[in-house]
């Protein structure tokens, strides 16, 4: 058995001193902004979702981002509501293809296939940075987007401002509040392939001159998927919220939330026939030339399921002790539960009782998989906000404490008594099978992370061309798991003289740490409009960082033996307000190189955090109006992203990252005509990706680039009906949207669609 070398630097007497040190840094901070308050610096920001031109925005919502968009040192791309709900867009995965190479590119591993956002950004895996109002939102969920207001994608390393994220950006979901304006709306859509949807938004106000208002949306869905048998997407959402004091200095916020999805998962497509594919067997060359499935079929059966629930309670209080100095708070309980079973295979073993007859060929549904898990979240977050002066240098302050604990728990479940489906047909899938029988095993796992965080973000402006800003953040975390497991399965304990799926103690480990995440940037405006900006940042993810699950594997990241996984990522751009501050341009040059990276010494046997990967490329995108009737949103990245130390990880044994398109570009836009008349299209690119590496045979290594055209066209009748038409994949392009690792299987694209949408108001 390999073992493992690692340096690992305990520090637990950092904890307190972090928590004084954020004190110390909060204190002066309101003082001096106190101290300061009747002078004539530039009024704090209200923190709140701004919409200007169009489909982007001024700011983003964070207060820990204390200036606007063109005077903030990173790449963000901001999406408003106006813009996805145009396009049709329900869910995040679909908003977020209008972020350059952001997007759904990996199809799972083995029989594990990923359900929910499983975003892919710059090159990294990052589904686990998602948030909803700066709070982590954990779990395996397609996110509606019913009840958000914009999407907020922050690219580099996220560490300052969220703790342990993705080394190359997090996203966050803003959601809808209450507002001091009676308005209702409602939207029912209809489309190809049985889609149905109906959504409602209701806000009224309480009481003449009470500063209250009640909001409520709701959503349900029960759609089939464009091109594919059997998958489905049913769920419903409810999301009621309460505010006070909107019109004075003190507003409280009350948000609930509810969303159930009742699904049938797809374990997609056979890769056989796509170009790169050979046969895994020489005795039947014949499985290398024989012509791909139909991209419609379902491989898994009637009585797959994919059942989840996620509720969140969350309190939001916001205070003006005057416009220089101001108190922001929020408190989450969250929790999300899902339930699946999901009949994957792996075509490496087809039985062919007669080579010439493909429509006898048959392989085995040999791999069911279970998740049945939860994950709970509850957190604080405090955070202060401040203007002041020193000297001549204006600051902008935002300092705060974090306090949040995160848990995960999963049941156990496979198949029970040697218990299978029947084989199924390659080309004639019969998914009205039965023999399986499955539930629990006995075995569990539990983990839970605690984390304490305190934080500083300073701008100080030292003339109308000159601004410099640092951040810095300290995070205590403390991580416990445990779990048992059934012994003789992959990765599980041997069962000696145990009988097989015994179930026996598995992982119980522990880390902690105490983790420094920094940022610094200087801006350059030459001109009121125009920005030209540097920055550097380092982010930390520690062992478990991302799943809350500690393994005892050698060659885990999750390894608590092992050091965090350091991600620095130094950035230089420009961003231009044209047209009269109706359109934003944004153009940047980045480097990120991840370092701590797992390698096996080819020597010696044992692991060694030395080795290294880098991303690096040019992103450039433009949101807003080009005149008062004619919007648009649009974006271009190209992307070098390689190992640079260690081994290669791609089937074809380049040093290229998996499931990163090496370009992507994506275009938006739309011209409203004074009759009411609305019409527009967009366009998608995204370049060829490498797959990874796990010894299969014959699969392809890569997927080919493609592009995707949509449309769309509305009719405003009146102030309060429109009917919209989307017209998605208008050329029926033919395109693989995701692979799994091994290339046994892959995710089509959706083909040539329709939707119609008419929305109410009242």
């Amino acid at each position: 058995m390999s073992l493992i070398k690692s340096r690992k630097h305990a520090s637990s007497g950092l904890a307190t001193a972090s928590l004084l040190t954020g004190l110390a840094l909060a204190l002066p901070t309101v003082a001096q902004a106190n101290d300061d308050a009747n002078t004539d610096a530039t009024t704090l920001p209200q923190l709140q979702v701004k919409g200007v031109n169009g489909y982007g925005a001024e700011r983003l919502s964070s207060p820990k981002f204390t200036r606007s968009l063109l005077d903030t040192t990173q790449t963000i791309n901001v999406f408003s509501s106006e813009l996805f709900n145009q396009q049709g867009a329900t869910t995040l995965t679909e908003v977020l293809r209008n972020s350059p190479g952001v997007g759904t590119f990996y199809a799972g591993e083995n029989g594990n296939t990923t359900t929910g956002d499983s975003i892919y950004m710059r090159g990294f895996d990052a589904s686990s940075s998602i948030f909803v109002d700066g709070v982590r939102d954990l779990g395996s969920i397609s996110r509606d987007v019913f009840n958000i207001e914009q999407v907020e994608v922050t690219k580099g390393p996220s560490g300052p401002d969220n703790g342990r994220t993705s080394p190359t950006g997090a996203i966050n979901m803003v959601s809808k509040q209450p507002q001091l304006r009676n308005h209702s709306s409602a939207g029912v859509s209809v489309g190809s392939d049985d889609q149905k949807r109906v959504t409602a938004d209701w806000n009224q106000t309480l009481g003449a001159q009470t500063g209250s208002a009640f909001r409520l949306n709701a959503m349900w869905q029960d759609s089939d998927v464009p091109g594919r048998d059997v998958v489905n997407n049913k769920r419903w959402g409810i999301a009621p919220s309460l505010a006070f004091g909107l019109d004075g200095a003190t507003r409280f916020y009350i948000n609930l939330l509810h969303v159930d999805q009742d699904n049938v998962p797809d374990g997609a497509v056979p890769t056989i026939g796509l170009p790169g594919y050979t046969s895994p067997d020489p005795a039947y060359p014949q499985i290398g030339e024989a012509p791909r499935v139909d991209s419609s079929n379902f491989y898994g059966t009637l009585s797959d399921y994919d059942d989840v629930t996620a509720d969140m309670a969350t309190l939001r209080l916001e205070h003006d002790f005057n416009e220089r100095l101001r108190l922001h708070n929020i408190t989450r309980w969250g929790k999300t539960r899902q339930d699946y079973m999901l009949t994957a295979y792996r075509l490496n073993a087809p039985t062919i009782p007669d080579p010439d007859d493909i429509d006898s060929w048959t392989f085995a549904r040999s791999l069911p998989t279970f998740k049945n898990q939860q994950n709970t979240i509850i957190t604080n977050q405090f955070n202060i906000t401040a203007l002041f002066d020193t000297g001549r240098v204006e600051h902008s302050l935002s300092s705060g404490v974090e306090l949040t604990r995160e848990k995960l728990e999963t049941t156990g479940m496979a198949a029970l008594d040697g218990s299978t489906w029947p084989d199924v047909n390659l080309y004639h899938p019969d998914p009205d099978v039965s023999g399986l029988v499955w539930g629990p095993t006995g075995a569990h796992s539990e983990g839970q992370t605690d984390t304490a965080s305190i934080y500083a973000f300073d701008t100080m402006k030292f003339n109308e061309f000159f601004e410099l800003n640092a951040g810095l953040r300290l995070e205590r975390y403390e991580t416990e798991y445990r779990s048992t497991v059934a012994c003789g399965g992959r990765g599980a304990p041997t069962c000696g003289t145990l009988p097989a799926g015994t179930i026996v103690p598995g992982v119980d480990a522990d880390d902690s740490d105490t983790l420094f995440n920094w940022k610094v940037g200087a801006l350059f405006k030459p001109s009121r409009d125009v920005s030209v900006y540097a920055n550097y940042a380092i982010s930390l993810q520690p062992p478990g960082g991302s799943s809350l699950e500690l393994s005892s594997s050698a060659n885990n990241a999750n390894n608590p033996n092992f050091d965090p996984q350091e991600a620095r990522t130094a950035e230089i751009g420009s961003k231009w307000n044209l047209l009269g501050e109706k359109l934003l341009l944004s153009t940047a040059i980045y480097r990120t190189e991840l370092t701590n990276e797992i390698v096996q010494d080819p020597i010696d046997a044992l692991y060694y955090q030395t080795g290294r990967k880098r991303v690096q490329g040019i992103e450039i995108s433009a949101v807003g109006r080009l005149t008062d009737n004619w919007s648009l949103s649009t974006g271009y990245t190209t992307m070098d992203a390689r190992v640079v130390e260690g081994s290669t990880i791609t089937a074809d044994g380049t040093n290229q990252l998996t499931y990163t398109p090496d370009k992507a570009f994506t275009a938006w836009t739309t011209y409203a005509f004074p009759s009411g008349l609305t019409v527009g299209g967009g366009a998608r690119y995204s370049g060829p990706m490498k797959r990874g590496s796990d010894g299969a045979i014959g699969t392809p290594a890569y997927t080919e680039d493609y592009w995707v055209l949509d449309a769309v066209v509305s009719y405003a009748f009146s102030s309060n009906f429109d009917l919209r038409l989307n017209a998605y994949n208008l050329l029926d392009e033919d395109y693989v949207a995701s692979i799994n690792k091994s290339g046994y299987r892959y995710n089509p694209g959706a083909p040539r669609s329709l939707l119609l949408t008419a929305d109410f108001r009242f």
